[in-house]
């Protein structure tokens, strides 16, 4: 029995109300990163010892760093091949036939990153909007421990959708005024300006990029704006056209949260450059810049 998901965004009331429906698999795809005491202080860890501390019950945790990624990359949370990925996916049960809603403990980039890959797959997930602390505010059961064995899914079939992410040598053309596109970073602004310590191995940002702190895009309770309140926030520079918008941040993680709000707004011919600044910083004969976003 089919569970059609009411849009890009569910809340903890549709979410509790569909709680165990067959169809439903929840997600949790918290990560740890903590903030970093000095710079190349890049420290990661899986978020699976939160989720058996407290989760949404029935749900399971989808690790982004190990399982979901590849690992043989140069930095962390790299996308795998789609077949790759399906298959992933569905030894965690997530496959044909299933509606997918993802959550995460943190600030909802998790989320939000797992969405997009879902997305670049051809497979429409939904998020749920303030993500866990928006469950616990609602006095909402939650569950700790190990949940239920998991079987495995049939995997979706294979049909990705083009253009959704874009790899260092993509980037390189456009800053080099080779290809089309806007570049946009996600990090806050001390962090893209400098000002700020970086886990990354050098400060700053890709020249040329404007600057989209993606925490911008939520509310005091952690949910996205109102679409009118985030095309004020996004503005019309990113909003309109049909230039692509090439959003990185420092590990494809809040630049997707930045791709969710574009794409809630409707906006088309976006990509998340995967690699991001962990990549990009690591290589020193690669352009990086200071100081504010160009008016």
């Amino acid at each position: 029995m089919n569970l059609p998901l009411p849009g890009t965004l569910v809340d903890s009331d549709w979410l509790h109300t569909h709680l165990g429906h067959p169809a439903l698999i929840v997600l949790d795809a918290s990560v740890d990163l903590p903030s970093p005491g000095f710079d190349g202080d890049y420290r990661v860890a899986s978020g699976h010892d939160g989720w058996l501390r407290a989760h949404i019950p029935g749900s399971r945790h989808a690790d982004l760093l190990t399982a979901l990624a590849d690992t043989r990359a140069s930095f962390s949370f790299a996308l795998p091949a789609p077949a790759v990925l399906i298959q992933a996916l569905a030894d965690l049960g997530v496959g044909l036939g299933r509606s997918v809603v993802i959550y995460d403990r943190s600030d909802g980039f998790w989320a939000a990153r797992l969405w997009w890959m879902l997305r670049g797959l051809g497979i429409d997930a939904a998020v749920l909007d303030g993500g866990f602390n928006a469950w616990r505010q609602a006095g909402l059961p939650q569950h700790a421990g190990p949940g239920a064995m998991v079987g495995a899914a049939v995997p979706w079939p294979l049909a990705p959708r083009p253009g959704l992410w874009i790899d260092r040598a993509g980037v390189e053309a456009i800053v080099a005024g080779q290809a089309p596109g806007l570049l946009v970073c996600a990090l806050g602004a001390a962090l893209f300006e400098g000002s700020a310590t970086t886990r990354y191995a050098r400060r700053g940002h890709i020249p040329g990029s404007h600057n989209l702190p993606a925490r911008g895009l939520f509310d005091a309770q952690g949910r996205y704006l109102s679409k009118d309140a985030l095309a004020l926030a996004i503005g019309p520079t990113l909003l309109h056209g049909d230039v692509p918008l090439i959003l990185y941040c420092g590990g494809g993680i809040c630049a997707a949260a930045n791709a969710l709000a574009l794409t809630l707004l409707g906006r088309q011919n976006i990509a998340i450059y995967d690699g991001s600044l962990q990549e990009w910083a690591a290589d020193p004969r690669l352009p990086m810049t200071t100081g504010a976003a160009p008016a």
